[in-house]
């Protein structure tokens, strides 16, 4: 990887930015896939996940323990959605930026969505 780039990896998860890619320059992944966004896709994925963290804290001091929750946020050409417990939740996304473009869908399992979340709202875009 170049100077300037940047990447962070665990089980079932993958993620990298290497600015000088373009126009998609930045690598999700999770197990078994993997997908190159464009860098105002990553921030679009990030303002989304960091909305439905901010939701789900708000809420998940007050479930208990066996409790299930189910979060979604959508904006734009980005969904997502969070669901599990109070301790563990996953992830799930679908990106579809319009007619005569690729659409991407993806999901990351506990605890590898925590981990991934962590690594996305730490990318240096």
């Amino acid at each position: 990887m170049n100077p300037g780039c940047w990447s962070a990896e665990g089980e079932g998860w993958r993620l990298a930015w290497e600015p000088a890619r373009q126009p998609f320059s930045v690598l999700i992944g999770g197990e078994g896939w993997a997908a190159e966004l464009t860098t105002a896709e990553a921030l679009q994925l990030r303002q989304v996940i960091a909305s439905l963290l901010e939701q789900r804290e708000a809420i998940a001091s007050g479930l208990m323990a066996e409790e299930l929750i189910a979060l979604e946020c959508e904006r734009d050409c980005c969904w997502m959605s969070i669901e599990g417990n109070r301790g563990e939740w996953s992830l799930r996304f679908v990106l579809s930026p319009g007619a005569w473009q690729r659409g991407i869908e993806g999901h990351w399992p506990s605890p590898a969505s925590r981990a991934w979340a962590e690594a996305l709202l730490a990318l240096p875009l």
